[in-house]
């Protein structure tokens, strides 16, 4: 049996008493700080050029980024340009404040200041490993050698600050105990709480304390626990900002993000649809959707998405999947039976409640919010009869009676079992005009006439008259009623053709290129109690529901 699984150290718990985020609700948006410019583009096959990351950067802003991690200017000369052209080429509204990396090294520091000399608003965001297993792998030094750097390069970047911010920059500082997951707490809150006293943090000149989950190691409940101990310990907790910036290599970025900023996160740093290296960031569309359907205003603007995913995909030659919540090709389809038709109840549902709440099974957000093409419903050889007749109401105007759905419905299902394939709308259209609206034989209605006429009593009688033709005979018929669908079936009464009861009618106006016009329903059943269901198009109101009627009569004789 295979157990290569024992080789794996189990995550340690931190111990909490008194836990409080499991009763806690996220009411407001965090602070959003995007890093698609720096750890989503090194984690590219091919990095982002200037242009590409001037395209992504002004789309950031549009969206309503208000920190951008421009990217990491001392690590090479293009990082280093990306950066001036940012200041001296106009991009950076007065509004967004630029985020700069570098490592704990004087002179990448030294770098990082040349880089961002002119700008109006900047956070200077240095960082150095934390971590049990880096100490021990990696750097082989103990706690006290891992604070000294961050503190040693804390005194430099307050040192190097002085003369810009008395120059007028507004220059914020945000220190990263990296790995912080993997870190022991109480050495998390020594470091941190090192760092900020280097850097005089006071609670009106606040530091970033971004607590990354560099690699993620344990579950997103037991990062809440971490975080809440983190934060009871840390000294000086008004002189902070709590700020994640989560990956997802155990799929679970969203979750301990949402759980984090439950137990006392204000700020995150995330990327569009979760980019990032190995399993990549936490995804920031994800993250903000889930607030806007709890009625909590993200401050991020995704309503046009498939233009924000056109962009990101042309930026980073990545594609995002047909899965990817809010934004996937196929998020907002349904296959099954059951689902298409509890969403073509909701539909109605909100349509006849005029609630204005969005109270649609299976769909927890409206797709017109996103900008998205709206198409809810897909059909295959798993969908049910709902399915069609939902996208035949909803994209080509044809509301068919409900007692319709299962004979249309088995039209569509004996075509996707026959090709094996998914039906696209156009597919399903095309069949419902085989099957109803191209019916021509064998009676047809060469011509007709109506006449109608009120009585003292205020009662109406239609005449109608007409010449129908069955294969190469025409014949005559008249007949009187008390509305046109009364008078025809009076008027064929006797004939071959008269062997079907009516049961019922429906009609509503439809809109066929750059006309309106009517369409009827009817439903017939014949002498032997089966029903049959015709459709008929007119611009003539009372000529569709004879077309409809000749239309079941012909269905009927044809099958």
């Amino acid at each position: 049996m295979f157990d290569g699984y024992k080789k794996y150290i189990p995550f340690v718990p931190q111990p909490i008493e008194n836990r409080t985020w499991p009763d806690k609700v996220v009411t407001q948006a965090p602070v959003w700080c995007s890093v698609d410019l720096r750890d989503g583009n090194q984690a590219l096959v091919d990095p982002m050029n200037l242009k590409e990351k001037l395209d992504y950067f002004h789309t950031l802003v549009d969206i309503g980024v208000k920190e951008i991690e421009i990217g990491f200017p001392s690590a090479s000369e293009t990082e280093y340009e990306i950066c001036r052209e940012l200041i001296e080429g106009g991009h950076i509204p007065d509004d967004v404040t630029i985020q700069v990396l570098v490592q704990a090294r004087e002179h990448l520091i030294k770098k990082t200041f040349e880089a961002i000399r002119g700008a109006k608003h900047v956070i200077l965001h240095f960082y150095n490993s934390t971590s049990t297993l880096q100490r021990k792998v990696v750097f082989q030094m103990d706690t006290d050698g891992i604070t000294k750097i961050a503190t040693d390069a804390a005194d430099l970047i307050y040192e190097m600050s002085q003369p810009l911010i008395q120059e007028g920059m507004d220059l914020r500082f945000e220190y990263s105990p990296e790995s912080f997951m993997g870190t022991e707490m109480d050495y998390a809150v020594e470091i941190c709480a090192a760092v900020l006293d280097h850097l005089h943090a006071t609670a009106e000149d606040k530091v970033i304390l971004n607590l990354p989950t560099t690699v993620e190691n344990c579950m997103p409940n037991q990062f809440a626990d971490m975080l809440e101990y983190f934060i009871r310990k840390l000294p000086g907790r008004e002189r902070a900002i709590i700020s994640l910036h989560p990956h997802n290599d155990r799929g679970t970025g969203v979750a301990t993000t949402e759980m984090g900023l439950l137990a006392g996160a204000e700020r995150v740093e995330a990327t569009l649809f979760g980019n990032g290296e190995r399993t990549g960031n936490v995804d920031m569309v994800t993250l903000a959707m889930n607030m806007y359907t709890q009625g909590i205003d993200p401050q991020l603007d995704f309503s046009h998405i498939n233009a924000i995913r056109d962009m990101y995909e042309r930026c980073t030659k990545m594609k995002v999947g047909e899965r990817q919540p809010y934004v996937g090709e196929l998020v907002f389809t349904a296959f099954s039976g059951s689902h298409q038709d509890a969403i073509n109840k909701g539909f109605n549902y909100m349509e006849q409640s005029g609630s204005g709440k969005w109270e649609v099974p299976y769909l927890p957000i409206d797709p017109t919010d996103l900008g998205r093409e709206y198409e809810p419903v897909r059909i295959n050889s798993q969908s049910g009869k709902g399915g069609a007749a939902f996208i035949m109401h909803h994209k080509f105007g044809f509301d068919m009676p409900k007692e319709m759905h299962t004979e249309f419905g088995a039209v569509v299902q004996a075509e996707t079992d026959r090709v094996g394939t998914e039906l696209r709308p156009e597919a399903i259209y095309e069949l419902f005009r085989k099957e109803y609206l191209d019916v021509n034989g064998p009676y047809r209605l060469i011509k007709h006439s109506f006449h109608e006429e009120t009585a003292p009593d205020g009662t109406s009688a239609v005449t109608f008259t007409g010449t129908i033709q069955h294969k190469d005979t025409k014949f005559v018929v008249v007949g009187e009623g008390n509305g046109p669908i009364d008078a025809f079936f009076t008027a064929i009464h006797g004939q071959k053709m008269d062997r079907f009861t009516f049961v019922d009618y429906k009609s509503h106006a439809i809109s066929m290129g750059s006309d309106s016009r009517a369409v009827a329903y009817i439903h017939l059943r014949d002498q032997s109690g089966r029903d049959v269901f015709g459709v008929g198009v007119d611009s003539n109101i009372n000529l569709a529901p004879l077309k409809g009627i000749l239309c079941a009569i012909n269905r009927a004789v044809n099958r």
